[in-house]
């Protein structure tokens, strides 16, 4: 299985607490977070990487190289801002495979891959997209979804309880060929809301470890928790 982690954030939301290095990069304990997502990938079976990356890329090419923990790396360089659908899109090129994992590269969803793959085989779909369950939340919008059937996206609000976008996709290639996209886009605008009522979206439910590190916070919280899940 391959995985096009997106790694090209400027985490401005971090800079109280960050400097100078990509969001992935930023130091949990004593690894940057981008290590984390590679045990997990391992621990998963995933045998290629395409990182996709932007802002001061160098430092995770010094990093990682090509070849980390056993697994293949290729690198996405966007020369200019290209949202996070240009990102993906510009990143299936290196993709050999008829789908491909999408992770973000601030996120950490302890969610088992093989079994979200499977799951998205049985359902022929064209995306699917790993959702959290939680309760009483603000910063994140909703996933509406009937059997597993997504309809709907809500914007982000508070709310006792609903299912989140856990920031892990897997999309086919064949589907994201077939569409006509500019060089610059949202992902989840122009992609996700745009299509979502009239081609096959999926939501796969995992309860399992969720955080986000893109406010301090939750940056702070991940210093504590993260070492012990993986």
């Amino acid at each position: 299985m391959e995985a096009i982690v997106l790694a090209g954030g400027l985490g401005t939301r971090l800079r109280s607490v960050v400097n100078n290095v990509p969001k992935p990069m930023a130091p949990i304990g004593n690894k940057p977070f981008l290590d984390y997502i590679f045990f997990y990938l391992k621990k998963n079976n995933i045998k290629k990487v395409i990182l996709a990356v932007g802002y001061k890329n160098e430092i995770i090419k010094h990093r990682y190289g090509n070849k980390y923990l056993g697994i293949d790396i290729e690198y996405s360089i966007e020369e200019e801002q290209l949202g996070t659908g240009g990102a993906i899109n510009q990143a299936f090129k290196f993709i050999d495979e008829k789908e491909s994992f999408i992770i973000n590269g601030d996120t950490f969803f302890y969610v088992d891959l093989n079994e979200m793959y499977q799951f998205h085989i049985k359902n022929n779909a064209d995306l699917t997209i790993a959702v959290k369950p939680m309760k009483n939340f603000e910063r994140y919008g909703k996933v509406i979804d009937n059997n597993n059937k997504i309809e709907k996206f809500t914007e982000k609000e508070k709310s006792k309880k609903g299912n989140i976008n856990g920031g892990i996709y897997i999309l086919n290639k064949e589907y994201i060929n077939s569409l006509d996209l500019p060089k610059v886009f949202s992902f989840e605008k122009d992609i996700m809301e745009k299509n979502v009522n009239k081609d096959n979206f999926i939501a796969y439910k995992s309860d399992t470890y969720f955080i986000d590190i893109g406010i301090p916070e939750d940056y702070n919280k991940a210093q504590k928790e993260l070492e012990q899940k993986i």
